[in-house]
């Protein structure tokens, strides 16, 4: 089986379905991501699809609904939760905290409000 995301004009995740791979050149990408959009769109009418990977085999991140694809990375991106002072990773392309939990012993809590760890 073969996942895509159907996206806006804006890039942004409608919602993600899942092909078979009849419908998909076998399934296995890259061949079938065109051969899935193509069916896709003659399905649907929509013609903005991206094949995403449960596995993130490609593309990074499995795209989540309310997420982005970033054409210029060809990756999805999820979508930033309520925490609006995280900051996405370069690398992973995922959302951390904008400080790093300081490297001693003992527990401590992510504070929104001051964007700060806090001992327990």
């Amino acid at each position: 089986m073969a996942h895509f995301a159907k996206l806006d004009d804006n890039n942004m995740v409608l919602e993600v379905i899942v092909v078979d791979d009849a419908d998909a050149a076998g399934g296995v990408y890259p061949a079938s991501d065109p051969a899935g959009k193509s069916f896709l769109k003659r399905l649907t009418g929509h013609s903005n699809w991206k094949q995403t990977s449960y596995n993130r085999n490609f593309r990074v991140n499995f795209a989540a609904i309310g997420g982005v694809y970033d054409a210029d990375r060809d990756a999805f991106i999820q979508p930033k939760l309520d925490n609006t002072s995280w900051v996405l990773d370069e690398e992973t392309l995922s959302w951390k905290r904008p400080v790093e939990r300081p490297d001693i012993t003992g527990l401590y809590h992510w504070d929104e409000s001051t964007t700060s760890w806090i001992p327990y």
